[in-house]
């Protein structure tokens, strides 16, 4: 069977297709009485719009949501939430060739040994289109956590890192790039031009951390905080890897350097550092979460490169249509989206089984 909900008691089903009529998102489990309209959602949405800058994909979407159910007189009411996004700047056309040979470093060939054919048209479901409505969901998700603060950076494009001594939370919505670093976003808009102008892409990684989750969130063995915001990240498309605090770099340092050493602070522990990203045993420490993911580089892009058609023979291929030069850069909001969705289900399965 194909999977296409998330999460537990706060569960997320998207549906829909990158050049179909439309798409969107089933929020079910969502508690009554929370205020809910257009207006709370649309501006989560517009983060990650397309067209915003020459950086990101030309298509022309408003990415106006509607919201169909679950919602009566302004607050939400316990039942499931549609939310629908209308495709209004779709081009299928741009897309025949696609039909006729597998793009590489895309889900084509997978989908189609998969299930026997592939919607074609962009990619369909594995198109980066279907993030929009998890942004959507993601904002409903943000109501059941008010008390934490979700902000997502990125802080490398192409190899090159931003200078955390630089770093002004102030930068990140200055810049087209969600870049804390404004030298850092000098240099990629050089860099990501000129992989535009060369017919190519660029990768980036992102950095999402969420404060104020209390202590307790999270579960020790199969529903692990930092699996299933792993499990979260993963699923965004052109995500290849996530870390949690330190990741990878953990398995360099000493057993007495990772060691988050503690002290006694007026409200339980006080932390001397958080090499473990807010994570311990699957449960959350109180401490900042703070996750890191790495997208690839845009697939589609100008360069030809081999393949094969769906008949195996061999040609070379390159992706027309409108794409973005560096995916990741619109990877930030939707990575505190998945953050947003992970922490709301998080509270209620404590709430479930620990009470308030």
């Amino acid at each position: 069977m194909s999977f296409n909900s998330f999460g537990h008691l706060f569960r997320v089903t998207t549906w829909g297709e990158s050049h179909g009529p439309a798409i969107g998102a089933v929020v079910d489990g969502c508690p009554p009485g929370l205020a809910l309209s257009e207006k709370d959602i649309q501006p989560w949405l517009d983060r990650r719009r397309p067209g915003g800058s020459r950086f990101t994909s030309q298509r022309r979407e408003p990415d106006a949501v509607r919201i169909l159910s679950g919602v009566f007189e302004g607050r939400t009411t316990g039942t499931p939430i549609s939310l629908v996004i209308d495709n209004v700047d779709a081009r299928p056309k741009d897309y025949d060739e696609i039909a006729k040979a597998y793009r590489p470093g895309h889900a084509d060939y997978a989908y189609d040994a998969k299930y026997g054919l592939r919607d074609w048209r962009g990619g369909g479901r594995s198109s980066a289109r279907e993030t929009a409505a998890r942004m959507a969901a993601g904002a409903v998700a943000r109501l059941i956590v008010p008390e934490v603060s979700i902000s997502a950076y990125v802080v490398e494009v192409g190899g090159d890192s931003i200078d955390r001594a630089d770093f002004d939370a102030a930068a990140i919505g200055e810049n087209p790039f969600f870049c804390p670093d404004r030298g850092a976003a000098a240099r990629w808009e050089e860099s990501i031009d000129a992989a535009r102008r060369a017919g190519s892409s660029l990768g980036a990684i992102v950095e999402c951390v969420a404060t104020g989750v209390p202590a307790g969130w999270g579960a020790p063995i199969y529903a692990k905080l930092d699996a299933e915001l792993a499990a979260a990240c993963m699923s965004i498309n052109a995500v290849k890897g996530v870390e949690i605090g330190d990741g990878f770099a953990a398995a360099r340092l000493k057993g007495e350097e990772n060691a988050d050493a503690m002290r006694p602070g007026d409200d339980g522990p006080r932390f001397l550092s958080n090499h473990a990203g807010g994570v311990a045993g699957g449960i959350s420490t109180g401490q900042p979460l703070v996750v890191r993911v790495a997208f690839k580089p845009t697939s589609s892009i100008l360069t030809p490169v081999e393949t094969v058609g769906p008949n195996g023979q061999a040609v070379e291929i390159s992706s027309r249509g409108r794409h973005d030069p560096c995916v990741g850069i619109r990877g930030a909001p939707v990575a505190e989206a998945m953050m947003a969705l992970v922490l709301a289900d998080q509270k209620l399965l404590h709430r479930a089984q620990c009470g308030q």
